[in-house]
């Protein structure tokens, strides 16, 4: 029987070189990822950027109008989800990691 659904990749690949941080004073961007990264760091890096981001926005809630609170509470919940996938996905890696023999 043929499948439908093909076999995922085997593994990922490593990242490519990405400029960021674009503004409207007419100079390339200032950042950069940089290129060669293995994706377990970068899932790593990207898992505390966003913790940092929830923490920021937590304490944030403090002073801010009462009004406006549902909209932090939102992104914050945003980012919380984003965390999670992250999260999982560097399980899955270690997971698939330590149960691959080596060479």
């Amino acid at each position: 029987m043929k499948k439908l659904v093909p076999d995922p990749p085997t593994s990922l690949y490593n990242t490519l070189n990405k400029p960021f941080g674009d503004c409207a004073a007419g100079h390339p961007q200032l950042f950069s990822v940089n290129a060669g990264i293995a994706p377990h760091d970068a899932l790593v890096h990207v898992s505390l950027y966003l913790r940092c981001a929830y923490d920021t926005g937590y304490k944030a809630i403090e002073g801010v109008d009462k009004s406006t609170t549902g909209f932090l509470w939102s992104t914050l919940h945003s980012v919380e989800m984003a965390k999670g996938l992250v999260e999982a996905l560097l399980e899955g890696l270690e997971d698939r990691d330590i149960s691959q023999p080596l060479p």
